[in-house]
């Protein structure tokens, strides 16, 4: 703890300063406790035990939940508050946050190009070791097949570190789970609880970019960044695809 406290060193006498910093800090041990998390219900996924990985998801919503809670203190500044310090920052930028792209890759979201940040960093061969595991979707379309639902082969079989390709198979596999509900209980809890915590990474990455936009407005972003532009884009992403297609089939 006292190696934790001691990381706090402000470049500027800006008031605010400190409050960036460790709010930063908060944010970057979450994405790591998320990242445990969520490996541990795609551990359990693995293994069959879907209860278990219920009840770790249970509890990476309230992580999420604090997660989200750190935008409220950032979005509390004002552009000439943040300006203050903000020079001081130089190069850095999110891209740089390895905790969070490992949590973006369990999750599902691949893409080998985005490693590419990390190359220089001491824990590149951690996140491209990430990059090359399988994901909880991965992990959840795999139970899906071994309960008989049809989940195709070549879905199976996918390139894990390559950006996940949505399939009409997987929706229609997913419509089967939602009409029956009594014969895939807890399949129908799981898919659920995976929407839930997509819906709240959602929500993180929209109160981001407000947040930006109120501190930058359409400036670039931290460290050469393309700032709202890249967040805008990146919001309408949502993890698990077809959970999110079959609302409108099933």
């Amino acid at each position: 703890m006292d190696a934790l406290l001691d990381l706090l060193d402000p470049r500027t006498s800006a008031p605010t300063e400190p409050g960036f910093i460790i709010i930063s800090q908060v944010k970057e041990l979450l994405f790591n406790l998320l990242r445990i998390e969520f490996t541990a219900v795609r551990d359990r996924i693995d293994e069959d035990e879907v209860g278990e990985a219920l009840w770790v998801l249970r509890r990476a919503a309230r992580v999420q939940g604090l997660l989200q809670v750190c935008w409220d203190v950032l979005g509390a500044l004002t552009p000439q508050e943040f300006a203050e310090f903000r020079d001081v920052l130089g190069s850095a930028s999110g891209f740089q946050s390895f905790s969070y792209r490992r949590l973006e890759f369990v999750l599902g979201n691949k893409n080998p190009s985005m490693v590419d940040a990390h190359r220089n960093s001491p824990y590149y061969e951690d996140v491209l070791a990430q990059l090359r595991e399988p994901s909880v979707y991965d992990a959840t379309l795999a139970l899906l097949a071994r309960r008989g639902l049809p989940v195709p082969a070549d879905v199976l079989a996918a390139d894990p570190t390559k950006p996940y390709q949505a399939s009409e198979e997987v929706e229609r596999a997913w419509a089967q789970v939602y009409r029956d509900r009594r014969a895939h209980p807890d399949l129908h809890l799981l898919a659920e609880a995976l929407v839930d915590a997509a819906d709240l990474f959602a929500r993180w990455r929209y109160t981001h970019l407000v947040t930006v936009q109120r501190l930058l407005g359409t400036k670039p972003g931290t460290g050469g960044t393309r700032g709202v532009a890249w967040l805008d884009r990146i919001s309408s992403h949502r993890f698990f695809p077809e959970l999110w297609a079959v609302r409108s089939t099933s």
